[in-house]
């Protein structure tokens, strides 16, 4: 077992480095002021994550965590169905206290697709994939592998993905609420 300080340090840094994007995002992000912030050195940061890259993948996978808590969370819940899970995952995208979680990803997803070999690259893909294995596991086994199934696990993914945008954008909950009730109830008319 080592007993070198680097992991438990990193990590502390890292935890504490993943508060500050929170609050400030990660597009201007320069180490000199996060590391002020975070009681380190840009040095440290450096040797640490190996580069700013380096710090910047670890941070959005971070932040992956916390969207993977919820997908785990609500994929050991059941009896599910494609709307319950969808309105689960609206009131957890909602609620005010994510707003700087649902803001980095805002940030990163835009980033992985214009920056696709920088160190956000993937992680747009990778949510995608993430929510909707999560989608999937909530439809009809007989439904799921269609290409209906697809397409409307798909539609979900889009409603919620841009409720989110519009809600981040304006702050207009009820109205966002109101849209994501109206799409999940023609959903459920559907299936």
């Amino acid at each position: 077992m080592s007993t070198h300080p680097r992991p438990a340090r990193r990590e502390q840094l890292l935890e504490s480095a993943y508060g500050y994007v929170l609050q400030h995002g990660l597009t201007d992000l320069s180490l000199r002021p996060l590391a002020k912030a975070i009681g380190s050195s840009p040095r440290v940061l450096l040797y640490l994550f190996d580069s700013k890259d380096g710090l910047v993948h670890a941070l959005l996978a971070r932040a992956r965590q916390d969207e993977r808590r919820l997908l785990d969370e609500l994929g050991a819940a059941r009896p599910l169905d494609l709307c319950t899970v969808a309105r689960s995952i609206w009131e957890w995208l909602a609620a005010r206290e994510r707003r700087g979680l649902l803001v980095l990803w805002a940030e990163s997803y835009a980033r992985s697709l214009s920056d696709p070999r920088g160190p956000w690259g993937g992680f747009a893909r990778a949510t995608v994939d993430d929510w909707l294995a999560l989608l999937a596991r909530a439809q009809p086994p007989e439904v799921r592998d269609t290409p209906d199934g697809q397409a409307e696990r798909t539609l979900v993914l889009a409603v919620l993905r841009g409720a989110l945008l519009d809600l981040l954008a304006t702050g207009d909950r009820p109205r966002a609420d109101a849209a994501v009730g109206c799409a999940l109830r023609a959903v459920a008319a559907t299936g």
